[in-house]
């Protein structure tokens, strides 16, 4: 793992380390999550940083966290680590460099299967149509191109893998299975719902979601939305006006990384190859790009 990508003094105990968040104990019954500028590309950490990747992730799950809080519960307590009594230790540095990239989050009980809503075909879920006229077991029109809009969003849940594996897809019925059919009644209901309404807002701007995945946990009996919510990395953002049907469109993330790395002799296994700086610019400036775009401000 890239170490030196993140290297801020967090006085609290570290709890786990992800491919993009470090998670640390906060007391109270809390968590600390704070957002590196990492990327990873085919479940490979790079080596080299995306500047201001982290604060985009962050502010942008916070803009839709508020967004949707009237009708949708969730786990945040506090995003400005000046007021976070577990950060009264931190050294002025360590306050500065957690600006915008922090947030305080009650620790639920993570309900274990990813919950992925796709409005758009492309990536799996075309070769899935491809191959079987289904995406993920649930049949579709014959004749449509990649990138088409299809008929209804459709909830197509995974299981959380473990870091290094892959995600597997699983039905409506397997879910059941997992958390039982009130839980997953509830969270095809809100999945949906988050997708429609930011979907509409997106269109609004001049972007296509075509895909996304949320996170749910429980907290006091009540179903909340955790983790990250509607960023680059948890959802594919195009720009409307350059979709072409039969074609990939452009996308507002690390797609930018991922078509550079195709190009190149990697095997994608660790270690990867050292970005080109101008592939880490156009990153960083596409991650910004569709965070003014859709929040209306700098980050």
């Amino acid at each position: 793992m890239a170490e030196g990508v993140f290297q801020i003094d967090v006085p609290l105990k570290k709890v786990n380390s992800g491919k993009v968040r470090e998670i640390y104990d906060a007391g109270d019954g809390n968590l600390l999550l704070v957002t590196s500028d990492r990327l990873s590309a085919f479940d490979v950490i790079m080596d080299d940083p995306i500047p201001g990747k982290g604060k985009v992730l962050n502010k942008m799950s916070l803009f839709w966290f508020d967004f949707f809080k009237d009708r949708v519960p969730n786990a945040v307590v506090e995003s400005d680590p000046k007021k976070m009594d577990c950060l009264k230790e931190a050294t002025p540095e360590a306050i500065e460099a957690l600006k915008g990239r922090c947030v305080l989050m009650k620790k639920a009980e993570v309900l274990p299967v990813e919950c992925i809503v796709r409005g758009y075909i492309i990536g799996s879920g075309w070769k899935d149509y491809q191959r079987t006229g289904s995406v993920c077991g649930i049949p579709l029109p014959e004749g449509l191109q990649m990138a088409d809009k299809l008929p209804e969003a459709l909830f197509t849940p995974s299981t959380k893998a473990e870091q290094g594996e892959h995600d597997e897809n699983i039905s409506f019925d397997q879910t059941v299975n997992i958390i039982g059919l009130s839980k997953a009644l509830k969270l095809k209901e809100m999945a949906l719902m988050l997708y429609t309404e930011a979907a509409e807002y997106a269109r609004e701007r001049g972007i296509i979601i075509a895909d996304t995945k949320f996170e749910f946990g429980e907290l006091d009996g009540e179903i909340v939305l955790i983790d990250e919510v509607l960023t680059p990395d948890s959802s594919r953002f195009w720009p409307a006006d350059k979709v072409v049907l039969g074609n990939s469109p452009p996308s507002y993330d690390k797609q930018i990384v991922r078509d550079w790395l195709e190009t190149s002799d990697w095997g994608k296994t660790p270690p990867p190859p050292k970005l080109p700086s101008e592939i880490i610019q156009k990153a960083s400036d596409a991650y910004h790009e569709i965070f003014k775009k859709l929040t209306g401000s700098e980050v």
